[in-house]
């Protein structure tokens, strides 16, 4: 039985400078941050998420965060703690990044992700006009040379059709990319996207790309009113899911779902969204190599959010 499990992203800020890709939520708050530091993450609710991730066996995505939201160093220093909790090298989607600064990453990662989101060009200058693909072609030749693996993202639904797997299959050839992650269009209020793709048509477009490439790795997100598909995404070739509230939602209905969906693909499911693991959470908090007082400020994080997935 072929194993699957829960990927989560986790995301260190709602503010991002570029904000007009015009499906993102962050594209319908920029306006309304006057500051854009107030719109970061607390870094103890990070290191407190990365702790639960850990023990639940979910994978981390990537570490995200907009443009701008942080400097280097408190980017480089985040990546560093989380790297200790997570036990191995992690995947960053933090924008353009250049040879300096890879650098700086590379001994707490494994590879870069490029947010493409639109393989077709004519689309992408129209949805992310500010987020040009060809710096992140740049930005995967500078991984080849660090000897940094590539991953990259798309959206289904933002009005491509099926002619362009031609120009995704390319692309994937041309930077041999390691891993990709495909999202069904999930629409947000005040974007001028009002619906999502149809499940039979985001499955073509992962069935494609298994069959294209065998030992991709591939990544399949679904939201909370889309997981009766899920297990048609994986029998079309996803190897993991992902884009679920899993701690707001932890051991509801939904999760629950999620946990039939992998069985009925015939899967092994290696995360939990459903049951907490019985571990010693201050141990684990102990063990950092963190300030005593960034430890306290984790206590109290995680104790709220194992108190909304209790419940």
């Amino acid at each position: 039985m072929k194993p699957t499990h829960f990927e989560r992203a986790i995301f260190l800020s709602w503010y991002c400078a570029k904000g007009d890709c015009k499906f993102c939520y962050m594209s319908t708050q920029k306006n309304k941050i006057k500051n854009p530091r107030l719109a970061r993450r607390k870094l103890a609710s990070i290191i407190a998420e990365a702790l639960i991730c850990k023990a639940c066996g979910w994978e981390i995505e990537f570490l995200s965060g907009g443009y701008e939201s942080h400097t280097l160093e408190e980017l480089v220093n985040i990546t560093k703690i989380i790297k200790q909790i997570n036990k191995k090298k992690l995947w960053l989607n933090i924008g353009v990044l250049k040879e300096s600064e890879l650098k700086k990453f590379k001994p707490y990662i494994q590879g870069i992700t490029g947010a493409i989101e639109v393989i077709n060009p004519r689309l992408h200058k129209k949805i992310c006009p500010s987020k040009p693909i060809k710096p992140i072609e740049n930005m995967f030749n500078l991984c080849n040379k660090l000897k940094l693996k590539k991953s990259m993202t798309l959206i289904i639904g933002l009005g491509e059709t099926l002619n362009d797997f031609p120009l995704l299959k390319n692309f994937i050839k041309k930077h041999k990319i390691d891993r990709i992650t495909l999202y069904a269009l999930n629409p947000h209020p005040g974007t001028p996207f009002k619906k999502g793709p149809k499940t039979n048509y985001y499955i073509k477009w992962i069935k494609q790309t298994r069959k294209t490439f065998p030992q991709l790795q591939i990544i399949a997100g679904s939201w909370v009113n889309r997981l009766n598909e899920i297990h048609q995404l994986l029998e079309a070739g996803a190897d993991s899911i992902t884009k679920f509230p899993s701690i707001k939602l932890f051991n509801t209905k939904f999760s629950h779902q999620i946990e039939n969906e992998v069985k009925k693909a015939n899967r092994k499911f290696t995360s939990t969204l459903t049951k907490l693991p019985k571990i010693n959470w201050q141990k684990q908090i102990d063990q950092l190599n963190i300030e005593k007082d960034l430890k306290d400020q984790v206590k109290v994080s995680l104790n709220n959010y194992l108190k909304k997935m209790q419940k």
